[in-house]
C-alpha cells in the first residue's frame, strides 16, 4: 500500500472542473448584472427617501387641428386611432398615440400616453378637430424611480428587467456555493451569512406592522 502522502486525493479533479464552472458563471452573471444592479440599487435609496428629494414637474400644453377629412369617427370601444389620424397628431403637437387604447366619448377622443418619469395625453374635439396636448416632465430621479419599478416602460424594459433578475440569481447562486467551497479556510462565513439572513427577518417581525 503506497504512503498516504503518495495517495491521490479524491475528487481534486472533480472539485477543480466546478470551482472553475462556477467561478465562471459567476463573473460573467457579474459581468452582465454590474450596471443595472448599481443603477437599481441608487434607485432603491432615491425610492426609500423619495419624499425628501425635491422635483418640479415640467408641464408643457400644446394644440393643434386636424383636416375635416381625419375628423375621428365612433369605433368600437378603446380602439386606437387610426395610422393616418395618428400620424396627423404627431405632426400637430409631437406625440405619437399610435396604437395606444383610446377612450371615445360624444365630444372627443382621449389617449393616455403615461411614461417613465412622467405623463402625457392627447384628445381631439369630434366635432372641430381640434387637438389639445399636455406633456409632463418629473425629472431624471423619478424616470429613474420608474423605470425600478418598471411603471411604463413597455415591454422591452419588461422583458429585460426578467433577464436582469435572472442574472442577479445566478450571480447569487454561483456565490452561494463559492462560498460552500471556501467555506472550510474561513470559519466566519457561514455566521456572516446567516446575519444576512436573520437580520432582515427580526427587522420585519418586530418593527414592521
Amino acid at each position: 500500500m503506497p504512503p498516504a502522502a503518495a495517495r491521490p486525493v479524491p475528487n481534486r479533479k472533480w472539485r477543480g472542473w466546478w470551482l472553475k464552472q462556477l467561478h465562471n458563471w459567476h463573473w460573467v452573471s457579474a459581468a452582465v448584472s454590474l450596471v443595472a444592479m448599481l443603477i437599481f440599487s441608487i434607485t432603491g435609496i432615491t425610492l426609500n427617501h423619495a419624499g425628501s428629494i425635491a422635483a418640479e414637474p415640467v408641464v408643457m400644453n400644446r394644440t393643434g387641428q386636424l383636416s375635416a377629412s381625419l375628423l375621428p369617427r365612433t369605433p368600437a370601444a378603446d380602439t386606437p386611432l387610426s395610422p393616418e389620424v395618428a400620424a396627423a397628431v404627431e405632426r400637430a403637437v409631437g406625440l405619437d398615440p399610435a396604437a395606444r387604447p383610446a377612450e371615445w366619448s360624444d365630444s372627443e377622443v382621449y389617449v393616455a400616453m403615461p411614461r417613465p418619469g412622467g405623463d402625457a395625453w392627447v384628445s381631439i374635439d369630434r366635432a372641430t378637430g381640434r387637438i389639445t396636448a399636455e406633456t409632463t416632465d418629473r425629472g431624471w430621479v423619478s424616470y429613474l424611480n420608474d423605470l425600478h419599478k418598471g411603471r411604463n416602460a413597455g415591454a422591452a424594459w419588461f422583458w429585460f428587467i426578467d433577464i436582469f433578475a435572472a442574472a442577479c440569481i445566478l450571480f447569487t447562486l454561483t456565490g452561494l456555493l463559492l462560498l460552500q467551497f471556501h467555506a472550510r479556510r474561513r470559519p466566519m462565513t457561514w455566521p456572516i451569512v446567516a446575519a444576512g439572513l436573520a437580520i432582515p427577518i427580526i427587522i420585519a417581525v418586530l418593527f414592521v406592522h
